[in-house]
């Protein structure tokens, strides 16, 4: 059930409170990622674009690591029980758009009901429309750029403590498609040992994405 997180007793108190007053309090981590599994079981699932798989497998996973749950909310910290996504969509004039989407357990309900969403966006107005809900995950893909760094433009008080991921390039090395990713966080709700798991959850489940997904039924 969502609710507060009980701050007086949290280990990381000291922590939150150390860190909630820096002017910068987030963190990026960029490393690779071994796409090659996720691309031959995506090769046969003709209705299903690797993008969409990773969305789905990024997401879950930090449903599944509870500090990704976490929000700040008037100097406390809120938890989630569940949080879903956005993405950023490219649009035909080369603008982009985002497109929200719920989390769903099932693969095969997620990456239809996140493609339908994508499809809505690009079939409107093409506006921009941000939402000021916080229980999401914010996703972007740059498949032209195999990043080894990554920053993101932030304003005061918009999705301040929501995570950030990034899907770049994926390239051939030596016979493996490798893909950088970049995970921004609040240091204030997490440390590097929770993004650590966050990156360990993700390349276990690349490395056999058929068990993954067949374990969300």
């Amino acid at each position: 059930m969502s609710g507060y997180l009980d701050i007086e007793n949290w280990s990381r108190r000291q922590l939150f409170e150390f860190f909630i007053g820096y002017t910068n309090p987030y963190f990026n981590v960029c490393t690779q990622m071994d796409v090659s599994e996720l691309k031959k079981f995506v090769s046969q699932e003709p209705r299903v674009k690797i993008s969409l798989a990773l969305h789905y497998f990024a997401l879950r996973i930090a449903n599944e690591i509870e500090p990704f749950r976490y929000r700040l909310r008037d100097g406390r910290v809120f938890v989630y029980d569940v949080v879903s996504g956005g993405t950023t969509v490219l649009l035909p004039n080369e603008s982009f758009t985002y497109a929200y989407f719920d989390y769903h357990r099932s693969f095969h309900e997620f990456v239809r009901e996140m493609g339908r969403a994508m499809d809505d966006v690009r079939a409107g107005t093409g506006d921009l429309k941000p939402t000021m809900r916080d229980d999401v995950i914010y996703h972007t893909t740059l498949p032209w750029i195999s990043f080894t760094s990554f920053m993101h433009a932030r304003t005061p008080g918009r999705g301040a403590s929501i995570p950030r991921i990034v899907f770049g390039k994926i390239t051939n090395e030596n016979g493996r498609m490798m893909m950088p990713i970049s995970v921004e966080v609040h240091h204030a709700l997490m440390d590097g040992l929770h993004v650590g798991r966050y990156i360990g959850k993700f390349e276990e489940a690349l490395a056999d994405p058929e068990t993954f997904i067949s374990s969300g039924l």
